[in-house]
């Protein structure tokens, strides 16, 4: 079988898997709406309806080494980095046997010793900066790895964010950023918290590259994904994916998002990144009808058996209330030595430490991609008549270009 050519080329087993893991996820995601209707999910439950492809896909771009921080619309990042639908379903319904015992709702939990994942933060930006640092100990440690987060519309306006991806540019970081621009901030519209159509532009201002990508393609947003991690991985600085998408259902299960136009979502319904990938991989003959049947029969089975073990766990006892409060030996942290630790520091650090500024910060004001100079150029004060280039002493750049990323389903590099 001939499978479809792409820039980083995924066999078929590979290609199954995206479509497993995004199955796997909305139906996860549908059950936990039956458990919240019979009162079993304790606090919240927030829908990644429709967003499925962009945590597959991202998720599925990252290598072992690499680390990754959730946010609460990213299960499906969860379910391939090794966590089970059991893990989800005990932490929504608080059981004992959950990753944070009981003590912690939502996908609020991670693993930093075996699969690098980072617990979600609450407080929208701050996994910014939080997996810039990250990324910057994993470099100076010599370790070869990638770091990712994720972050919607309404998150991208955040003072957090911007301090995040200042210090990830301004260091190089190897650092990408996903934003999940699922058109709502709560119930706000992209339009009415941003003066910009593509929030990709914000990269701009932090000198660093981004790409706008269909965020309901899976295979698209993989091959995205993949070119950015390994652009970071070679050191080539933090990259921005925006991510085009949207959200479904409310923010969350207690809101009946009555302000989203009923043809938007007629549209967007239109355009569901589960059943376009199904027709994808029936159009190249990766699989059948039969084959399709007998992948959501499996899901099915899976996600019964884990239930059952899910709500055989007990809720945690009023003896657990002390415990892991604080570190009390639970665990070691120390750093992960990849190189020679006396080579970053002096006499063997290959960088010396003296600041090199390249032109001192001096004025030009016909510098190739420089904003318009606000004082009069030095031809206008010394009394002579501005040329037609310079214009009225001031330089203007002309707008960009951004890379868009192309569905690999299209057969082209």
């Amino acid at each position: 079988m001939e499978l479809p050519e792409m820039r980083y080329p995924l066999g078929r087993n590979q290609l199954l898997d995206l479509y497993y893991f995004m199955k796997l996820t909305r139906e996860l995601d549908r059950q936990l709406v039956r458990l919240f209707r019979q009162d079993k999910v304790v606090g919240g439950l927030y829908s990644s309806l429709g967003q499925e492809a962009i945590a597959v896909g991202t998720a599925y771009a990252l290598e072992k080494q690499d680390w990754m921080a959730p946010m609460i619309r990213n299960a499906g990042s969860l379910l391939v980095r090794g966590f089970q639908p059991r893990d989800i379903f005990m932490q929504y319904m608080a059981r004992a046997g959950s990753p944070t015992g009981g003590k912690d709702n939502t996908c609020h939990f991670g693993d930093i010793h075996g699969r690098h994942v980072v617990s979600p933060i609450s407080m929208l930006g701050d996994l910014i900066p939080v997996m810039t640092g990250v990324a910057m100990g994993g470099r100076y440690l010599g370790q070869k790895l990638v770091t990712m987060t994720w972050i919607g519309d309404g998150g991208t306006s955040t003072g957090a964010f911007h301090e995040g991806m200042n210090l990830a540019a301004t260091q190089r970081a190897p650092f990408v950023c996903i934003v999940e621009n699922n058109q709502w901030a709560y119930s706000t519209p992209v339009a009415r918290q941003a003066p910009i159509r593509n929030l990709a532009d914000r990269a701009h201002a932090y000198g660093i590259a981004s790409f706008i990508v269909d965020g309901n393609d899976v295979a698209a947003v993989y091959q995205t994904t993949r070119q950015a991690v390994e652009s970071a991985r070679r050191g080539e600085g933090p990259i921005l994916i925006e991510a085009k998408t949207m959200r479904m259902s409310g923010h969350a299960q207690h809101d009946a998002a009555d302000y989203v136009p009923r043809e938007m979502i007629r549209y967007w319904k239109a355009r569901d990144p589960i059943e376009r990938y199904d027709r994808w991989l029936r159009l190249n003959n990766i699989w059948n009808a039969k084959q399709k049947a007998d992948m959501d029969a499996r899901i099915d089975r899976e996600l019964k058996q884990e239930l059952e073990l899910a709500e055989k766990s007990p809720l945690p006892g009023p003896e657990q209330t002390e415990v892991g409060v604080y570190c009390e030996g639970c665990h070691t942290i120390e750093a992960r030595w990849e190189r020679p630790a006396d080579r970053v520091q002096p006499p063997k650090a290959g960088v010396k430490a003296a600041w090199t500024i390249a032109d001192f910060g001096a004025f030009e004001a016909d510098a190739p991609g420089s904003a318009p100079a606000a004082s009069p150029s030095p031809s206008r004060a010394a009394g002579k008549r501005p040329s037609k280039r310079a214009g009225r002493g001031t330089s203007r750049s002309k707008p960009r270009s951004k890379p868009r990323a192309k569905s690999p389903s299209k057969g082209k590099r």
